[in-house]
């Protein structure tokens, strides 16, 4: 094949765009040299990608009425059966909206996608399948995923399961509503800021983020790389500890991954907390917006976790009180940059390159207007910010953040596990219909100031239910572990949840 190739006005121009400037004699030299090195992207354009290959059949997506879709939380239904035996035989998955399911459609919540197919399945697609898990569809998630609340999808809102007309928490919105719902007995989540234990905690579900990079990313829609973490949703830690197996360790396509393999973690349950230590984060609590029932439930945990045998103390993480604030920067120009200006993929890594999925998302630059408050919001400073600022804040905050990973690690080896509440306050009343930005972008982020950081600093944390408000609103307990210790995390909140059963 042969690609367009430019003429001498078209190079003149180009120069412009990036300071150069030719004189027309220069322009004619610099043409022709550029064709040698348009030769090559000739061989490469003839040549034909080696992308994942589908092994599972599976039946056409629909989309469903909303009398077989409770809570809005199915995108597209569909039926894949995974392998008749493994660990995962038997068990209902459903799959979030920003992860490839080859031949199903995938939104990821936005209009701009509306229409796409991925032609690949996403890494831990193939592993839910290889180890017997059966597919039933694709649930809703936030628009782009960039909010904490069930309110921004272009799918609609999501509402929450145990408590109906509040909010569902986000952006893995629908995945937490359809196991809650008991549609499904796992669902993957994303968690960028705090959107797979976000919805766990408003729902009374168990949502693991795990350590940055156990989890292929590879096939599912790019955010951030120094913050993207896939991760489970269940409604018991046994369940959760069980799905890690099935899609933990590398995949050799992954530049978020270190190499590090998975774990037998449902070996870690059923072991209790005698003499586990347990470090109450006094700077969790008593956070902006936070209600006293949350905090007072939280600490009554640990009361429980001491009962139960574990030495309970208070570890104090000052810096924690500005992870949130050190995220941001990192969040919104690191989004701008590689999920919109970038479509989702960068350069200086390696990995698999979806050109649909690429294609197909450069669409939003001629239709920014349809973008969600929060996507408008996050675009507009982190473009703002990165323009004229050189990037520096981005910087500033990834070299901020290894203060901030040093000050969990220090707290890290006085205890085995940090315990804070998931969100400050419990799931509270959807925004209406017709809310304006302040209250849509409000409901989106006021609860991430505690699950925002570890994001940042990539150590695993899990959202265990802890009980409820005095009006039967779900309330979280998060538990933070060492790097890479999902073991230790996963013994700590099977012994937490034991107290609440």
């Amino acid at each position: 094949m042969t690609i367009t190739r430019p003429t001498v006005d078209d190079v003149r121009a180009a120069a412009l765009e990036i300071g150069i400037h030719f004189t027309e004699s220069e322009a004619v030299t610099y043409h022709a040299l550029m064709q040698g090195q348009l030769d090559a992207y000739d061989f490469v354009d003839g040549m034909q990608e080696p992308l994942p290959a589908v092994t599972y059949p599976r039946s056409a997506d629909i989309q469903p009425v909303p009398e077989d879709n409770p809570f809005n939380a199915w995108a597209v239904k569909a039926t894949i059966k995974g392998a008749p035996e493994g660990k995962l035989a038997g068990k209902r998955v459903a799959i979030k909206d920003n992860v490839c399911v080859a031949g199903l459609r995938m939104m990821n919540g936005a209009t701009i996608l509306d229409g796409y197919v991925p032609e690949i399945d996403a890494t831990i697609v193939q592993r839910i399948l290889d180890a017997g898990g059966d597919i039933l569809g694709k649930s809703v998630c936030e628009y782009y995923c960039a909010s904490g609340g069930s309110h921004t999808s272009a799918n609609g809102y999501v509402d929450n399961p145990l408590v109906p007309g509040h909010n569902a928490g986000g952006s893995s919105s629908g995945s937490t509503a359809l196991v809650m719902g008991g549609i499904v007995d796992m669902a993957t989540g994303g968690d960028q800021g705090g959107s797979v234990r976000i919805p766990a905690s408003y729902c009374g579900a168990v949502g693991l983020k795990p350590t940055h990079g156990l989890v292929p990313y590879t096939g599912i829609f790019a955010v951030e790389l120094t913050l993207d973490h896939a991760g489970t949703i269940t409604r018991t830690v046994a369940d959760n500890a069980l799905m890690l197996e099935a899609i933990a360790g590398p995949d050799g396509l992954d530049p978020r991954q270190s190499g590090a393999p998975a774990q037998p973690y449902t070996q870690a349950l059923g072991q209790g907390v005698e003499g586990l230590r347990v470090g109450i984060v006094p700077e969790g609590f008593g956070t902006p917006g936070a209600e006293t029932e949350v905090d007072d439930r939280v600490l009554e945990a640990a009361d429980k976790l001491a009962d139960a045998g574990a030495i309970v103390s208070t570890v104090s993480i000052p810096l924690h009180s500005a992870g949130a604030a050190i995220w941001t920067p990192i969040f919104l120009e690191g989004t701008f940059d590689l999920m919109m200006r970038h479509n989702a993929y960068g350069t200086n890594m390696k990995g698999v390159f979806l050109d649909s999925l690429r294609s197909a998302q450069s669409a939003w630059k001629d239709r920014a207007d349809e973008l969600s408050d929060t996507m408008k919001l996050g675009m507009l400073t982190g473009h703002y910010m990165a323009s004229r600022h050189q990037g520096r804040f981005y910087g500033k905050a990834q070299n901020l953040n290894r203060l901030l990973t040093a000050e969990y690690e220090r707290a890290l080896s006085e205890v085995d596990v940090l315990l804070m509440p998931t969100t400050p306050m419990p799931t509270t009343p959807m925004p209406a219909k017709d809310a304006g930005p302040e209250e849509v972008i409000g409901r989106a982020f006021e609860m991430v100031g505690n699950t925002a950081p570890t994001c940042a600093t990539g150590h695993p944390a899990i959202s265990v239910p802890v009980g409820t408000t005095s009006d039967g609103r779900p309330i979280g307990g998060m538990l933070i572990a060492r790097h890479l210790d999902e073991m230790t995390l996963f013994r700590a909140a099977e012994a937490m949840e034991a107290c609440y059963r």
